[in-house]
């Protein structure tokens, strides 16, 4: 069995270009998956876990209908 990775805040917020704080306030607003806090101010994301939770983003994102604003494509 494969050892699991872990990221920090800095590697997740690389991961999609967005600054530190922009993934904390998702954390907050429970919009990713939420980390694992090892110690005060040491939190962790389990790559498994973030990739198991874009999956299930693109899974929905596929599934939803496209708004085309009323037009026709």
């Amino acid at each position: 069995m494969k050892e699991p990775v872990f990221l920090t805040e800095r590697q997740v917020a690389a991961r999609y270009g967005v600054h530190q704080n922009t993934v904390r306030n998702w954390v907050a607003s429970g919009r990713i998956v939420q980390p694992l806090t090892l110690s005060p101010g040491c939190v962790r994301w389990r790559l498994a876990d973030i990739e198991e939770w874009e999956n299930a983003k693109a899974a929905k994102s596929k599934a939803a209908p496209i708004d085309t604003g009323g037009q026709h494509a």
